[in-house]
């Protein structure tokens, strides 16, 4: 028997999927506190470092081709959480970055497009349109909050994003846990082989050595809460629920990751930051939820 395309999950279900979804956006806060001792590639290589071990020890490898691994922890290990950690330094603030990385949305939809030879449907581009909007907003009132190097490192980032789910997509049905987990093998030397080229090593040297308590729970976090947790939950959702379902939940993600920050690093809402909130975050719904919403009106 088939599974409806969308259906409300049980109340257990959905405070699990409403955890994840502050586990993954109150985390751009929790970078925020790591980097203020560890530069940001030290900081993306022992995320993926804790992700990989002790976990690979007790997840068996995903049938999967070691390329496939190997491409998927290059572009979202030195891709995504290299360039986010390093605009989240000093060039944007946590959560702005939070709401800007959500525009992997669109890239992976026109990915996926270019590979079925799609076009662009109307809502598409009304989606994609309030997006930019949203983008411009920030790009005109870029300051110390956002500036254009930040921004532009955190819409690449977005782009890694976006070849990471393409790839993992060709990877077929796994468990994305352990993919994960095993792709962060991979995520490691690249993003240690960089940290020291452009770091170096007293810098990461006084980087560990400056680490306190904090930080390092910061560090297990990154790979404790967000893969462990995060990872697997939205896994064990997802095998029992309709993707439409529990897709749309992640437009959650900024929502805690602007309140978060606001809340506890007292980041500033002025005016156009909320317009900029309201610009992308309406064009991330119409882009998630309006094929959903058609279907439901023609029944």
């Amino acid at each position: 028997m088939n599974r409806p395309v969308h259906h409300s999950l049980p109340p257990l279900h959905l405070l699990l999927a409403l955890a994840v979804m502050a586990v993954w956006g109150t985390n751009f806060v929790v970078i925020k506190l790591a980097l203020a001792h560890l530069p940001p590639l030290t900081l993306a290589t022992l995320r993926f470092a804790f992700a990989f071990f002790p976990l690979a020890l007790v997840l068996k490898r995903p049938q999967v081709p070691w390329r496939n691994l190997a491409t998927y922890g290059v572009l979202i290990g030195a891709g995504q959480f290299g360039l986010l950690f390093t605009a989240m330094r000093s060039d944007i603030t946590p959560g702005l970055a939070s709401l800007v990385v959500q525009v992997q949305v669109f890239f992976t939809i026109g990915l996926a497009m270019r590979l079925t030879g799609e076009r662009l449907a109307r809502w598409q581009l009304a989606a994609l349109g309030l997006a930019v909007a949203g983008l411009a907003v920030i790009a005109v009132h870029t300051d110390a909050t956002a500036t254009p190097l930040g921004l532009g490192l955190v819409v690449l980032a977005a782009l890694c994003w976006a070849l990471g789910n393409m790839t993992s997509r060709a990877a077929g049905p796994v468990n994305m846990l352990a993919y994960v987990v095993w792709s962060s093998l991979f995520a490691v030397p690249p993003l240690l082989g960089l940290a020291v080229l452009t770091e170096g090593w007293p810098a990461i040297l006084a980087g560990v050595e400056a680490a306190d308590a904090k930080t390092w729970a910061a560090v297990l976090w990154q790979s404790v809460g967000n893969t462990m947790f995060g990872y697997g939950a939205w896994g064990w959702l997802l095998h029992r629920h309709p993707a439409a379902s529990v897709a749309t939940l992640a437009l959650l993600v900024p929502v805690f990751g602007m309140g978060a920050s606001a809340l506890l690093l007292r980041e500033a809402l002025p005016p156009w930051k909320v317009l900029a909130f309201m610009l992308v975050m309406a064009g991330l719904a119409l882009g998630v939820m309006w094929p959903q919403l058609t279907k439901r009106m023609k029944r």
